[in-house]
């Protein structure tokens, strides 16, 4: 099909060089019946008397410490617009690969439109997907495709808030000011990333997405009933049951870093499908490249960085390494 990535020309020489190699019980698995479901946290509680509220805060402070992860419902998306995004997101990923390839496509900013991993060296950094990333304000200048723009607009008018509400709460849990998320995040910083997984024939050998974790305070993502969102726990990797309801929210690296420690980024990835297309929506709560990413609490487990600091070692380790490596490069030595 004319708008499928060319994958196989992409790795060609990788995936020629490991077609017979038998990868054993370390191939990549998704299991259905192995899935598990997150902590699910109804924010319609937090309206209720404020008994209600305070337990509800405590149980999305509670699973951002032990999981890093959890799945909120009635946060404010509605079914028909989640559908719309599904429908939309079809519909442009569906655009033949040289069009939807192209500079400026949909009026984007270069670099838009990502697929795969360039720089792969090995099968095991293979990334069998596409996506479309935008900041919040590029969305408005796609006006050749005003369903498309009115349907991420109208997203991103939910989850924007949403996302400073659950950081409210993580904050006042830690003693950290808000007005410090108030004066480094703004609609300027974050971003939306809309995320297709192709059919993939070597789904038991390559991963749709690899693992990593997020660069960001806190990540939103809606995911279809394909499945394949897996995140390490206790050193193991647990398949995340979808539920059509519901929203999942991740902890990034810099609310890690902020919170010493205490709230968790937990490394995930997607699993590829043989047979089907899986799509997903994330938006990324992210600061100002100037924000200073430091911990308060003693004694400090990370040094001091900017967030513009951050994403120049992680793309140097990601070119140089293949892998992000990510925070445990701003950990202070023990003394």
């Amino acid at each position: 099909m004319d708008y499928e990535p060319p994958f196989f020309e992409m790795y060609k020489t990788l995936l020629q060089g490991s077609l017979g190699v038998d990868v054993g019980n370390s191939g990549i698995k998704n299991d259905k019946s192995e899935w598990c479901e997150l902590p699910l946290i109804d924010l319609g509680r937090l309206s209720l008397d404020h008994v209600e509220r305070d337990e509800c805060m405590r149980e999305i402070s509670g699973a951002a410490r032990t999981w890093g992860f959890f799945q909120v419902v009635n946060h404010g998306v509605s079914q028909e617009l989640l559908h719309s995004l599904r429908h939309e997101q079809m519909e442009v990923f569906h655009i033949p690969f040289a069009h939807k390839s192209r500079e400026n496509f949909l009026n984007l900013p270069s670099r838009s439109y990502r697929c795969g991993n360039p720089s792969a060296t090995n099968l095991w950094q293979i990334s069998w997907s596409e996506a479309f990333h935008m900041f919040l304000p590029d969305i408005a200048k796609m006006d050749q495709h005003q369903s498309l723009r009115s349907t991420i607009e109208a997203f991103a008018s939910v989850v924007a808030p949403l996302a400073e509400s659950l950081v409210q709460i993580l904050a006042q849990k830690l003693n950290i000011k808000f007005s410090y998320f108030q004066e480094n995040c703004s609609a300027n910083t974050s971003f939306l990333r809309l995320n297709r997984y192709p059919p993939c024939p070597f789904s038991s050998r390559v991963f749709g997405l690899l693992p990593h974790s997020d660069s960001s305070f806190l990540t939103i993502v809606h995911q279809d009933q394909i499945g394949g969102l897996q995140l390490m726990k206790d050193g193991n990797w647990i398949g995340i049951k979808p539920n059509p309801q519901a929203l999942v929210i991740n902890i990034g690296d810099l609310f890690q870093a902020l919170s010493n420690g205490i709230y968790i980024s937990a490394k995930h990835r997607v699993v590829a499908a043989e047979k089907v297309e899986r799509f997903s929506v994330a938006y990324f709560y992210n600061p100002s490249k100037d924000a200073v990413i430091e911990s308060h609490m003693r004694p400090p487990v990370y040094r001091k960085f900017t967030f513009g600091e951050y994403r120049e070692q992680t793309e140097k380790d990601v070119k140089e390494t293949g892998d992000k490596v990510g925070l445990s490069r701003f950990l202070l030595s023990e003394t």
